[in-house]
């Protein structure tokens, strides 16, 4: 999958969300192009805007994880899902709240935990088919060892057993592996791992361009950044499973 930030897609508008599109859909194997915390309406109108024009994500996240109540979330979700599936696009939705902020993200200081009891009525009142909860993870640096509430993403997996809703874990820099094996026996199916692939792409390039031609620093930074992805790849269990 690849993620865009809203302040990217803003910056590149269509012709940059088509070209993702195009290298993306035209790859040997299934890849999808996802908006990622677009929590500002001028973001959303822009992404929906763009799909009526036939320029179209594959899956959104609409998060209004800032609102006071659920119910709130709720009211300010349901028309942008509603708009969404019209043209195909799965979204993603927050439940709770993550504390801290990363690449133009709002800082959030107030972290709330999800309430599995209130899963399944959050996810039919907006209408979402991705559930990204709060068990106790942050975005950004996590300044102790992360202590996450496993029981939350079981709760939640027993709830929406059959009904294809998938759980998306937020906030997962320097989760030591064993962490990510154990999420995902429980139920994440997807988990956002932006930085793991793009602080050592900019740590080599920043290095290698010192001494090395511009197009030679950047194969070298491509190279780290495609064997990042592919060690998740295959510590999710998802390496070799194209044609599945």
């Amino acid at each position: 999958m690849i993620m865009l930030f809203p302040v990217t897609l803003q910056y590149g508008k269509g012709p940059f969300l088509q070209f993702c599109l195009n290298a993306a859909h035209q790859a040997s194997v299934p890849i999808a192009v996802h908006l990622d915390h677009a929590t500002d309406p001028e973001h959303l109108e822009l992404a929906l805007g763009l799909a009526e024009n036939g320029i179209v994500f594959d899956s959104i996240m609409v998060d209004a994880s800032h609102a006071e109540t659920d119910e709130e979330n709720i009211s300010i979700a349901r028309p942008y899902v509603d708009r969404a599936r019209k043209y195909g696009i799965a979204v993603e939705v927050e439940l709770g709240r993550l504390e801290g902020g990363e690449a133009g993200l709002r800082m959030i200081s107030d972290a709330k935990l999800t309430s599995p009891a209130k899963g399944a009525m959050f996810m039919s009142g907006t209408g979402a088919v991705i559930l990204a909860p709060s068990i106790g993870n942050l975005h950004g640096l996590y300044l102790k060892p992360p202590s996450f509430r496993q029981d939350i993403i079981r709760d939640l997996r027993s709830t929406f057993k059959g009904q294809g809703i998938l759980l998306c874990l937020h906030g997962t820099d320097g989760l030591p592996d064993e962490l990510f094996k154990e999420c995902i026996a429980n139920g994440i199916s997807k988990f956002n791992i932006n930085s793991w692939a793009r602080d050592p792409y900019l740590e080599t390039f920043t290095a290698s361009i010192q001494s090395k031609p511009f197009p030679d620093a950047i194969e070298e930074a491509t190279e780290v950044f495609a064997k990042s992805c592919d060690r998740f790849m295959e510590l999710f269990g998802s390496k070799g499973k194209a044609e599945q």
